[in-house]
């Protein structure tokens, strides 16, 4: 029975690129272990962020602050969910060692 490869080529675009030549990609054939902690490594961080501003005061913000934090927070949550669906993907196809 053929296998059905989940990505047609080896390197997915992430959809935080802002360019047409998608200079950042995920290698889907990179070691699940690496893609999974890099995906939590962003969505610790972006997590984090959260939650440094969830206890801080903005009296003294800047409203330019916002769209900085923002545009932050998407890129990491985004790649994070990327490199997540790669993850995920790599284990629907997983097979367990005899």
């Amino acid at each position: 029975m053929p296998t059905i490869n989940p990505f047609p080529d080896r390197y997915r675009s992430i959809k935080s690129n802002v360019t047409d030549t998608n200079p950042m990609v995920i290698d889907t054939e990179a070691n699940p272990q690496d893609i999974l902690e890099a995906a939590m490594q962003r969505i610790r961080a972006s997590s984090n962020l959260l939650e440094t501003l969830h206890c801080q005061c903005f009296r003294d913000g800047d409203v330019q602050d916002i769209p900085h934090i923002t545009h932050a927070l998407y890129l990491l949550t985004q790649d994070g969910f990327d490199l997540l669906q790669v993850a995920q993907q790599q284990m629907l196809g997983w097979k367990a060692p005899v």
